[in-house]
């Protein structure tokens, strides 16, 4: 399995949840069914709107770390360069 970072939304410029897995797919997967309790579940995020792979799970973490730190307006920059329309890129990975 690859490592990945990625960006969940609630909607367009809704609430934002970085994370980090080795099973992209599974992940998601969990997040959208609310089998993972916490934030995501109690704030309905679960609309991929950002990934991206790496090397190592090392080198996703690092870059896991970095996003969460950076300032929000700076996220969505990123997500609006990679997916203006702020599509759910779920199905996109089948």
């Amino acid at each position: 399995m690859r490592p990945f970072v990625y960006i969940l939304a609630s909607k367009r410029l809704g609430v934002l949840y970085t994370g980090v897995t080795s099973d992209l797919l599974t992940r998601i997967a969990q997040h959208k069914s609310g089998a993972i309790a916490g934030f995501t579940k109690r704030y309905n995020v679960h609309d991929l709107v950002y990934f991206e792979p790496h090397e190592t799970m090392e080198d996703a973490i690092r870059r896991e770390h970095q996003v969460k730190r950076w300032k929000r307006h700076w996220k969505v920059e990123m997500i609006e360069r990679h997916n203006p329309e702020w599509r759910d890129r779920f199905r996109e990975l089948f």
